[in-house]
């Protein structure tokens, strides 16, 4: 098999299963966070580091806020048929290059990056951080890759025009184009609230982790009822609420011309 045909076949079959992957992939990292607390329970005794941690914190939440809103953006105005939740196959009835798609082709998947980027940064651990990184950058370009095969196939010279000004992943801003589809704060309640409350656990699961393992470590006592514990469930009402507005109700339902 030539090696375009084995990268495009391993990318759609990672884009089948680009949901589940990167949990794996997260639990998988777990681990880590528990062997690392120790070291930080004993370097948090310095005030400074403490304050670095702090800042370390809330700057994991504003990254991971960024990828929410990058995707937000690119969900709330895209038309039908340019960025569905189709997981057998790629699809795509028209090329959009309007919006957030006028500076770079893959926003969702930046969005992605950024999210997962805030969350290995509460880990703490660079090293970490790099390595998922790493992983991140191979997963998804095989993703990427069998999508635009797909595309050139399907819209041929106007997708080639397109990629040639577009950057795939670093966005470049001046050439904004405002999208005529004006954004539809509903269409992004409709499909996104699962996806950030995946992220809200995973930033629980990482607190809880880590605290797990300093009270492994140093033989204290769980302290099971965290802030981060509250916030979850904030979330998980939020999410269960949307939830309902989505499949009972008609206030979520598709807009037209919309996924």
């Amino acid at each position: 098999m030539a090696l375009v045909h084995s990268f495009e076949k391993s990318g759609n079959f990672l884009f089948k299963y680009r949901g589940q992957i990167p949990a794996i992939i997260f639990l998988i990292a777990l681990p880590v966070v528990f062997y690392k607390a120790p070291k930080l329970l004993f370097f948090s005794f310095s005030p400074k580091f403490h304050i670095f941690l702090q800042v370390i914190t809330v700057l994991s939440v504003i990254v991971s806020l960024i990828g929410i809103i990058i995707r937000a953006y690119a969900i709330g105005t895209t038309p039908h048929g340019t960025s569905g939740r189709n997981r057998d196959k790629q699809l795509a009835k028209q090329l959009n290059t309007q919006g957030i798609y006028s500076i770079v082709r893959h926003p969702l998947y930046l969005g992605n990056y950024f999210m997962w980027a805030g969350l290995l940064m509460f880990t703490y651990s660079v090293s970490l951080f790099l390595v998922v990184s790493l992983v991140f950058w191979l997963y998804y370009e095989r993703i990427m890759f069998a999508e635009e095969r797909y595309l050139e196939r399907q819209f041929g010279e106007e997708y080639l025009d397109w990629s040639q000004r577009v950057p795939a992943f670093i966005p470049r801003f001046r050439q904004f184009q405002k999208s005529t589809i004006p954004f539809s704060l509903k269409t992004v309640l409709r499909r996104e609230y699962s996806g950030v409350f995946a992220l809200v656990l995973g930033f629980t699961l990482v607190d809880y982790t880590r605290n797990l393992g300093i009270s492994y470590f140093f033989k204290e006592p769980m302290q099971w009822v965290r802030p981060s514990l509250w916030v979850l469930l904030a979330f998980l009402l939020l999410m269960l609420t949307l939830r309902t507005l989505k499949h009972h109700t008609n206030f979520l339902n598709r807009l037209e011309n919309r996924d």
